[in-house]
């Protein structure tokens, strides 16, 4: 059985731990907070991953997922100790970063994966094999959307660790990296160019409503707004999900509505300190000189991603559970279902991406073969080059120009 060190055991490091339960056993976690510790009694503990890496190797294989800025230092240190490493994503927040920790992970030569988790669904394992078969010949263009959903966006982008660019990083890097590596792995080739616009458009004090108090709790207008915090949060009062777990460990109604009251996510929307997007469009160029638009939005339920692949011989309409295949030859369009156990948000396991993920993970890491995991190190380093490209290209209102190509393992 695989040992798992757990560095960062917040939600998504309890998640990937969760999900290696009985093929992997958890010896050590290291997390500042006593209470995410005591959820693994049999391990030691530390309040510092410092403290941990400060030792010989103590387990096979390390997931890394403490807060994005903090991902670097221990990334390299526990790639120079010999760990193998699943890391959360994004991989850092600066660039050099991210090349410091894909320069440490192929000195070390050990496993090495980054939580790309819509690789690993049944939705995307089945339409990559159409793609790869040639079901709708080449692929010419490509519309991708993420709904980020509108309580999703109030929870983690504008009241949430992620608001902030200056205390996290920019929106497409913490939220979209997932989906630019996505389309990247679809089309199997590096993006050349890239174009993109955006910005904060509602979540700020220009459209808070008129009488709006600074807390959810003293608000005279929050039954008949869509961003209500006690209506996102208080129903989940006594369960141990996201997102309410990020709250507060006391997980009453009591707790939740303290937390409320106390604690950033009770604040209103329009009285935050919020600055990332949110709603960003993106346009890529590929080396074939095949195109993709990608839309990420805050106003729209939170669900799968939904993708339209348009190809010479056919075309392909997927909503992340269902494909939609239509032959260009014969007119008919099949329907292919995919669905597997959970919905496509973080609490869902994204799809079974989770799942999928750390299985590959533990196979790679038991067999020595790495083929398992389905992104190189520079695989992983392009996707990120993408985002900052695009935030360039927002920024400056530039078409950013990519140069290098990252396929060969």
């Amino acid at each position: 059985m695989v040992t798992l060190a757990v560095v960062g055991a917040g939600s998504r490091g309890a998640g990937y731990a969760r999900h290696a339960t009985g093929r992997a056993e958890v010896v050590a976690v290291a997390d500042p907070v006593p209470g995410r510790r005591a959820r693994y009694p049999q391990a030691a503990h530390y309040a510092d991953w410092r403290e941990l890496a400060a030792l010989p190797r103590q387990a096979d294989a390390v997931v890394i997922a403490t807060q994005d800025a903090d991902h670097v230092e221990p990334a390299v240190r526990f790639a120079e100790l010999g760990y193998h490493i699943l890391l959360e994503k994004p991989m850092a927040v600066r660039e050099e970063d991210c090349r410091r920790i894909v320069e440490a992970a192929e000195r070390a030569g050990t496993v090495f994966a980054v939580c790309h988790v819509l690789r690993y669904t049944p939705y995307t394992r089945t339409l990559k094999d159409l793609l790869d078969t040639g079901r709708i010949g080449e692929i010419i263009s490509v519309q991708h959307l993420e709904p980020v959903g509108w309580w999703h966006q109030a929870h983690s982008y504008v009241r949430g660790n992620w608001r902030r660019t200056d205390e996290s990083t920019f929106m497409l890097l913490a939220k979209s990296t997932h989906d630019l590596d996505w389309l990247v792995h679809i089309m199997d080739q590096p993006v050349t160019r890239v174009s993109s616009f955006g910005g904060l458009k509602h979540f700020t004090a220009d459209n808070r409503p008129e009488g709006a108090a600074d807390r959810c709790l003293d608000c005279s207008v929050e039954s008949t707004c869509p961003y209500s915090a006690p209506r996102l949060y208080m129903p989940l009062a006594g369960r141990d999900v996201w997102p309410v777990s990020v709250l507060t460990d006391d997980l009453s109604e009591e707790g939740i509505e303290r937390a409320l009251r106390t604690g950033p996510y009770g604040r209103c929307v329009y009285a935050c300190d919020n600055d990332v997007v949110d709603h960003q469009v993106v346009n890529m160029e590929f080396a074939s000189g095949a195109t993709a638009a990608f839309t990420m939005t805050a106003f729209t339920p939170q669900t799968h991603r939904q993708t339209r692949i348009f190809g010479t011989h056919g075309s392909i309409d997927g909503d992340g559970e269902v494909l939609r295949v239509t032959d260009f030859v014969t007119g008919v369009t099949t329907k292919i279902d995919t669905t597997a156990a959970g919905d496509g948000t973080a609490a869902g396991g994204h799809g079974g991406g989770d799942e999928g993920l750390v299985d590959a993970f533990l196979t790679a890491v038991e067999s020595g073969d790495r083929t398992a995991v389905l992104s190189s190190p520079r695989e992983s380093l392009h996707s990120h080059l993408i985002a900052w490209a695009a935030e360039r290209s927002r920024l400056d209102g530039t078409t950013v120009t990519l140069e290098g190509t990252p396929h060969a393992r």
